[in-house]
C-alpha cells in the first residue's frame, strides 16, 4: 500500500494523477484529493465528505495515511505545549509548540532517540532506536492541524528528538513537503534545521535552493570543551564545521546551552565571539533546562546576561532566550523518559503497604 504523505507533494500528485487515469475517473478529482493530505487533511478517508464514498473506499483501500497516536499532551502555564506521540511500531517521539504571539512554533522530531549523546539532552539518555520516515516525521504538523486548524505552526524547527543530517532522506523530503505549497506551505525562512555538524549531509543541505534556516548546535568555542559535552566532536571536528559554514550562503545560528562551570565564563564569551563574528552568525543562548540533564546546574541568571553583553560587545548579535515549558517536561526527550520509566516499574512497587 502506497504512502503518499512519504512523498513530496509533487510525487504524490503523480501517484493520484496515475491512478485516477487508470480507473479511468476526472481528473478534476485530483484537485479534490490531494489537499485533504496535508492543505486541509483528513485522518482517514472516509472522513473526506466531499468526497463520492465508492472513491473514498478505493482511496482507502490504495493509500495509507500514516497517523501518530497522541499519548500524553501537557500545557504549561506559558502556554508550551508538549506532545508524546505513539508511532505503529509502538515507539514513541516528542514534539513541542511554543506559542509567541500570532507565532507558533512547533519543534519536532527526526529520530525515535538520538545516537550522539550529548551529556544535556534527555533524548541521549535512551539512545538511537531508528530513523522517522518522511510521513511521521511531517506528520507531527498533520496531526496539529487535525487537533485544530486553528493551530498550524507558523515555524518549524527540526530541534527535538534525533539529529536531523543523520537522517537526511527523510528530512530532506519533509522539507519539500513543509514548504510545498500543495504541501503545508510554510515560507522556507520559517523553517530551521538544527544539526550538531554532519558535514556531508551538511553539504547537501546546504545546496538547496530554498532560503530554509540553519543552526548549529555549537556549546562550547573550543574543541575540548566541546568534545566533553559532545561525543560527536570525535568524527567532525569544529575547525573542519567552521570551515564548511563558510560555504553556506544563508545566516547560521550558534545554539549555545549555558551550563555552569562548563561554559559559560568571559574567556568563553571571548573565544565564542572570534568564531561567530566572520560568519556574522547570531548567537541563540539557551539556559539548560534542568529536567533534561541530570548533574548539569543551568548558569546563574547574571551570569548569562553578563556572557550575552560580552558577545555583544564584540559586535556579535547575541540572544538570551528565556526557558519554556519549566512546569512540564518540556526539555527533549524529558517526557518520553519519565514515561518509558513509569513503565518499566514493577506492579508490586506501586501496591500498597499496611
Amino acid at each position: 500500500m502506497t504512502d503518499l504523505l512519504s512523498l513530496t507533494p509533487d510525487a504524490a500528485r503523480d501517484a493520484l494523477g496515475d491512478w485516477l487515469a487508470v480507473r479511468a475517473l476526472p481528473a478534476y478529482r485530483l484537485k479534490q484529493v490531494l489537499p485533504r493530505l496535508w492543505q486541509r487533511p483528513v485522518r482517514r478517508w472516509p472522513d473526506a465528505s466531499d468526497l463520492p464514498a465508492d472513491l473514498r473506499g478505493a482511496l482507502d483501500e490504495a493509500f495509507a495515511l500514516t497517523a501518530l497516536q497522541l499519548v500524553t499532551r501537557q500545557v504549561s502555564s506559558d502556554g508550551t505545549e508538549k506532545f508524546l506521540w505513539k508511532l505503529a511500531d509502538g515507539e514513541m517521539i516528542e514534539s513541542v509548540l511554543i506559542p509567541e504571539g500570532k507565532r507558533r512554533t512547533l519543534c519536532i522530531s527526526s529520530q525515535a532517540g538520538c545516537a550522539l549523546g550529548c551529556v544535556f539532552c534527555a533524548t541521549g539518555q535512551m539512545g538511537f532506536r531508528r530513523n522517522l520516515s518522511a510521513a511521521e516525521i511531517a506528520s507531527q504538523v498533520r496531526e496539529l492541524i487535525l487537533l485544530d486548524p486553528e493551530q498550524k505552526p507558523t515555524n518549524v524547527v527540526f530541534m527535538g528528538m534525533g539529529e536531523p543530517l543523520l537522517n537526511w532522506g527523510a528530512v530532506d523530503t519533509t522539507l519539500t513537503i513543509l514548504n510545498h505549497p500543495d504541501g503545508f506551505g510554510i515560507g522556507a525562512r520559517h523553517i530551521t534545521v538544527s544539526t550538531v555538524g554532519i558535514l556531508p549531509h551538511l553539504a547537501r543541505f546546504a545546496r538547496r535552493a530554498e532560503q530554509f534556516r540553519l543552526a548549529v548546535s555549537l556549546h562550547s568555542p573550543t574543541p575540548a570543551g566541546r568534545l566533553a559535552l559532545m561525543p560527536i566532536e570525535k568524527k567532525y571536528k569544529l575547525p573542519d564545521l567552521l570551515q564548511a559554514l563558510t560555504a553556506f550562503r544563508r545566516r547560521v545560528t550558534f545554539e549555545y546551552v549555558l551550563i555552569a562551570g562548563k561554559n559559560d565564563t568571559p574567556e568563553d564569551a571571548d573565544r565564542l565571539a572570534t568564531l561567530a563574528a566572520p560568519l556574522g552568525a547570531l548567537v541563540n543562548l539557551l539556559p539548560l533546562h534542568p529536567g533534561g540533564a541530570p548533574g548539569l546546574t543551568p548558569s546563574p541568571r547574571s551570569q548569562m546576561l553578563a556572557f550575552e553583553r560580552r558577545l555583544k560587545s564584540k559586535g556579535v548579535e547575541a540572544v538570551l532566550r528565556r526557558s519554556r515549558g519549566l512546569d512540564i517536561s518540556a526539555a527533549c526527550g524529558q517526557l518520553r523518559v519519565e514515561v518509558e520509566t513509569r513503565r518499566k516499574v514493577r506492579p508490586q512497587e506501586h501496591a500498597h503497604v499496611e
